[in-house]
């Protein structure tokens, strides 16, 4: 039950998270922004969510997940609302930080009940199980929420977003039961985790496979083919639940080949990485509108980017005792949003050189990618050797 209670904290959170992808447009006229303000909301929402990894780690392995969990849902509910009555850039500025704050609280929180109350074997099973469910949120939040936006209106819409950030508080003071963590006198666990090259293995991981899919999802999949590509909205919206599905399904097996065979698991990423180079070049090179089969293509693509990404965390788990696994899991999660922002803003700034939304200005701003994903690669490759060569000396006569 605690485990169920959590994650659908967690699937609220990822309904939060991701509302502004899909009224991007309405948001630009109902705030009266361009690209550079779409980006500006998308990233400073994301630089907080990033920002608050590593504090929510540490916090999170002294007081324990169920405090985190009830602050982080409170606090997002005062975001959407704040966002639904928001008529300006600033208003919506904050609205969308203090949904990034608390959305930070809630995965990390998760995570560290998965990793304490699972055995070893099952660990990268359950984990990839808690970011396939959670992305029930993402489906709520991309045809419902469109439905909903052309239906009811803006404030309508968003108010009712905020109405279920407080279930989901009520929900858990009421079910979730989670025991606050022995008082340790130790060395602080963030310099410790950070020391470890598994965690930067894991950091590095996160990086390079969630950034596309991520900026994808939470800003420009949607005006990209919808703008770019020619596509009506609900056909895009039917798209970005198809990225979403594709990656529940791929989820598990992705945490079953992860657990069956460890020591591969780098290679599992850098796969993940080079097929999704692969197909953004398709795409992206495409004489004229890619056609739809190629778009489908390219979704399902990147539904692996979110399960490839879950692997950053069971280096965590891996390489890291259990009193800092939640600086460790900060680390490693706020490394891949970090990345995230980069994409979200890189593509914005381009857009807004440019000064049009039209396909060769998409081609122009989605290239911003290649740098990120080369980037990414070099490190898992440099940290997979470095943790590597330390469980060879910390084994006996190594």
């Amino acid at each position: 039950m605690f485990w169920a209670t959590g994650v659908l904290a967690y699937v609220i959170a990822i309904f939060h998270r991701q509302s502004l992808g899909v009224s991007s447009i309405e948001a630009a006229a109902r705030l009266d922004i361009g690209a550079a303000g779409l980006s500006t909301l998308a990233m400073l929402q994301i630089l907080v969510y990033a920002a608050m990894q590593v504090p929510v780690g540490v916090l999170v392995d002294r007081i324990g997940s169920k405090r985190m969990l009830v602050a982080g849902a409170a606090v997002m509910a005062c975001g959407e609302l704040v966002f639904a009555l928001s008529e300006g850039l600033l208003p919506g500025v904050v609205g969308r930080a203090l949904i990034g704050c608390g959305d930070a609280m809630t995965f990390i929180s998760v995570i560290r009940l998965v990793n304490l109350h699972f055995p070893a074997h099952r660990n990268p099973v359950m984990v990839q199980l808690t970011g396939l469910i959670g992305q029930l949120g993402a489906i709520a939040s991309a045809v419902p929420l469109i439905h909903s936006l052309h239906t009811y209106g803006w404030t309508p819409t968003f108010m009712g977003a905020a109405g279920l950030g407080v279930l989901s508080v009520i929900l858990l003071l009421t079910v979730l039961r989670d025991a606050r963590p022995a008082r340790t006198d130790g060395p602080p666990s963030l310099k410790a985790a950070w020391a470890e090259p598994g965690t930067r293995l894991g950091m590095w991981t996160h990086a390079a496979t969630q950034c596309s899919a991520a900026a994808f999802l939470l800003l420009w999949g949607y005006p990209f083919l919808v703008q770019g590509q020619g596509l009506d909205p609900s056909t895009a919206g039917v798209l970005l639940s198809t990225l979403t599905l594709c990656g529940m399904a791929c989820g598990p097996l992705l945490g079953y080949l992860a657990g069956r065979f460890p020591f591969h698991r780098s290679r599992m990423v850098l796969i993940v990485i080079g097929t999704t180079t692969a197909a953004w070049t398709a795409v992206l090179a495409w004489p004229g509108r890619a056609p739809l089969w190629l778009l489908v293509l390219l979704v399902v693509v990147l539904a692996a980017n979110g399960p490839g990404s879950m692997i950053g965390f069971d280096y965590a788990r891996t390489f890291n005792p259990a009193a800092r696994i939640g600086a460790a899991t900060g680390i490693v999660n706020g490394g891949g949003f970090v990345a995230s922002v980069s994409v979200i803003a890189l593509v914005g700034i381009t857009l807004e050189l440019i000064g049009e939304t039209d396909l060769d200005a998409f081609r122009w701003a989605f290239a911003v990618q290649y740098p990120i994903w080369a980037l990414g690669a070099v490190q898992v490759l440099r940290y997979r050797g470095k943790a590597r060569r330390l469980l060879l000396s910390a084994q006996p006569g190594g």
